[in-house]
């Protein structure tokens, strides 16, 4: 398979390098990482100013491996990142493209690509855990309106999103992957409550939702009723196969930096640390060439990611952790250190072999669907 480049896909990269030269100097400090508020305001705004520039139509509208090239570039050149507009721009926004009908696509995306509207994602139920499809929050047809009822947790940015991709069961005498429907469900709707939750590094960026006879217009439904399920592999083959781009390049990044304090402080002399080092190194340099793999085969699958992204989720959230681990090593007490972005960032990639899918479930995708192994009973 070929992983180069084309001529017009380096001439994209050359013009949006020139581009981020000349802007990012001009914005605005970065607000405090824990105020959400604030940096919904950052993030929008910076979703604007790649709208009027033409870029933010890369997510989805250009081939994945311009939006690879995009998510390569913004990183290395220190851009922020999508920040509050994770959900809606690589999650809902590209499920939408996608499954959603001319009238919905019209709705939401151009609202997104303007950093207009932030999504959050309310997938996860306290009573299920990794089986995603044991969701039990309810939606009853009503004429024109579903009516929802349950609750919701670990949901992304709940707190300043305008919109949530929510999962509900619309038949509960179908088998559990067959009575789910994929819903956007407006958050000022009257019966939602959101309930923040505080993370290890203090932040407040996912939220648990109550959802008490909440109205939904059928019209909200993308995919079929009872597709739910069909269009949610949908939105995680995105989160699994795309998504994280960034986050690779940032972690290399992250690698050299530690690298660098281990020559400093003096570290460098220990031959385990070397060792993991040069393990990291040689990991993310493989993790990188398997997202150009993935890219370069969802461009022959009509744009989706396939089941790639598992074998690339299930290795990236393992050595991101063993990247910190590694760092925390070099750094001695100084790892301990919460005003330290290496610190929050670790605690961070705790939650990465759970996010997305936990290893576990990643596992067993790779097993049934790669290597053709029997279902376990």
């Amino acid at each position: 398979m070929d992983l180069t480049y084309t001529e017009e896909e380096e001439d994209f990269r050359a013009r949006l390098r020139e581009w981020l030269a000349a802007v990012l100097p001009t914005l605005p400090p970065k607000p405090d990482p824990l105020d959400w508020p604030g940096r919904r305001a950052y993030d929008t705004g910076w979703q604007r100013r790649l709208y009027d520039a033409g870029y933010a139509r890369v997510h989805w509208g250009a081939s994945a491996t311009l939006r690879l090239i995009f998510l390569e570039e913004t990183e290395r050149a220190g851009a922020p990142y999508v920040g509050a507009n994770f959900v809606g721009l690589l999650h809902a926004g590209p499920t939408i493209a996608a499954e959603g009908t001319e009238e919905q696509r019209a709705r939401w995306l151009e609202p997104v690509l303007r950093g207009d509207e932030v999504w959050c994602q309310g997938f996860s139920e306290p009573d299920a855990g990794s089986d995603l499809a044991a969701l039990r929050t309810r939606a009853v047809r009503e004429g024109d309106a579903y009516v929802v009822s349950g609750a919701k947790i670990w949901t992304s940015h709940a707190e300043v999103a305008d919109w949530c991709e929510l999962l509900v069961r619309t038949d509960p005498d179908a088998p559990k992957h067959r009575g789910i429907t994929w819903l956007a469900m407006p958050m000022d709707a009257p019966g939602i409550t959101v309930r923040p939750l505080r993370t290890l590094a203090g932040s407040d960026e996912f939220a648990q939702l109550f959802l008490d006879e909440v109205r939904i217009p059928v019209g909200h439904r993308v995919g079929a009723e009872n597709d739910g399920w069909r269009v949610t592999m949908v939105t995680l083959s995105y989160e699994r196969g795309t998504a994280f781009v960034g986050e690779v390049v940032a972690c290399r990044r992250v690698l050299v930096e530690t690298a660098r304090a281990a020559h400093k402080n003096g570290t460098w002399d220990d031959p385990a640390i070397r060792r993991q080092l040069g393990a990291l190194h040689a990991e993310f340099a493989a993790l990188w060439r398997l997202i150009q793999w993935n890219v370069s085969e969802s461009e022959h699958t009509g744009g989706v990611p396939g089941v790639g992204g598992s074998v690339f989720k299930l290795r990236y959230s393992h050595a991101r952790q063993e990247l910190y681990d590694a760092a925390a090593a070099v750094l001695g007490p100084d790892a301990l250190d919460l005003g330290r972005e290496w610190t929050r960032d670790r605690l961070s990639s705790l939650s990465y072999t759970i996010a997305a899918g936990t290893s576990q479930i990643q596992q067993n995708i790779v097993a049934e669907r790669i290597l053709g192994l029997p279902k376990g009973r």
